[in-house]
């Protein structure tokens, strides 16, 4: 079974899942294993568990969402950490789940219809709803691996879910960054960011009336996008339906841009949004991180936090509007 153990020194929580080391790799077994059947493609239910939520479509399903086969935690267990001398330890408890946002294996998100798109969005904010119902989960996470860079073992477009007794420490650092803001200005450091690039302009990648994507000012990789909301608000899953088309336009827009510019794109996409159990703060604003995987992060990087970017945002926001491509 996997369990969750703290790092005494920083504090930071780290889940022991050996079993997701038995996870199909699909890039290492394309060509390689006879009779591979991926099991996100419609017709091959029967590989995936029990689908928990799903969407009909034409011969079937258009979206599905199940539990991952091999998950980094596990509804089963306590929240109660252990203490093991100077160690502190606790179950694994929690939800894993998959989006698989299509039944077509080699269709990314980009080039799904804009309704497809948003039918995406809006199951996220639908599977946050439900799973946070059990008050033992505090914090749940939306991303998506896309290529192999990124950390993808399987080549079907997929997102992933996953929920945890606790609020990361990387959430941490990020609430109260943006408390610390608010205290001394007395505004949303996220609705200060998205006034400020409205005005500049030369960051901004996609925009429409409720949502704005930029690469922002101190961009720890190149071509980083960051799309915020317009409108003020701090937990992602009471996004209004009727908002859903209109993100999942510039998300669609701002990936576009990242394929047509970045060949072979390998990207993760992360949803920053409040701790589920929390009510609605004036400090904080949900937004979305989208990271094209270019280079690796290095000794550097992994020894100070202090990160090299070595395409300014300014550059980065221009190539992609001008649909130039990037050689790397």
């Amino acid at each position: 079974m996997p369990e969750i153990r703290k790092d005494p020194v920083f504090g930071r929580w780290v889940i022991m899942a050996s079993e997701r080391g038995l996870r199909p790799n699909e890039f290492l077994a394309a060509g390689e294993e006879a009779g591979y059947a991926c099991p996100f493609c419609a017709g091959n239910e029967n590989l995936t568990p029990p689908t928990l939520y799903s969407l009909p479509g034409k011969d079937g399903w258009r979206l599905r969402v199940v539990s991952n086969k091999y998950p980094a935690l596990v509804p089963a267990g306590s929240p109660d950490g252990r203490r093991e001398g100077l160690y502190t330890s606790m179950d694994a408890l929690g939800v894993h789940e998959v989006v698989v946002e299509t039944p077509e294996h080699g269709r990314p998100l980009e080039e799904l219809p804009d309704e497809a798109v948003s039918d995406v969005v809006k199951t996220f904010a639908l599977r946050v709803k439900e799973i946070k119902k059990d008050p033992r989960i505090k914090h749940v996470l939306i991303f998506k691996n896309h290529g192999r860079n990124a950390g993808a073992s399987l080549l079907h477009p997929h997102s992933q879910i996953i929920a945890m007794p606790m609020a990361p420490l990387r959430v941490t650092q990020e609430l109260d960054g943006a408390a610390a803001y608010h205290k001394e200005r007395g505004t949303c450091v996220y609705c200060d960011m998205a006034a400020e690039e409205l005005s500049f302009k030369k960051r901004v990648v996609a925009e429409n009336s409720a949502f704005l994507a930029v690469t922002p000012y101190a961009s720890c990789f190149s071509f980083e996008i960051l799309i915020l909301p317009k409108k003020h608000l701090s937990h992602f899953e009471d996004l209004p339906e009727a908002e859903a088309a209109a993100l999942a336009g510039v998300l669609k827009a701002a990936i576009s841009k990242l394929a047509v510019s970045l060949p072979d794109l390998s990207y993760n996409l992360i949803v920053h949004t409040m701790p589920v159990q929390e009510a609605e703060a004036p400090h904080y604003h949900w937004h979305i991180e989208i990271t094209p995987k270019l280079t690796r992060v290095a000794g550097f990087e992994w020894g100070t936090g202090f990160y090299i970017n070595t395409v300014k945002p300014e550059e980065a926001a221009e190539i992609l509007n001008s649909g130039k491509k990037y050689k790397i």
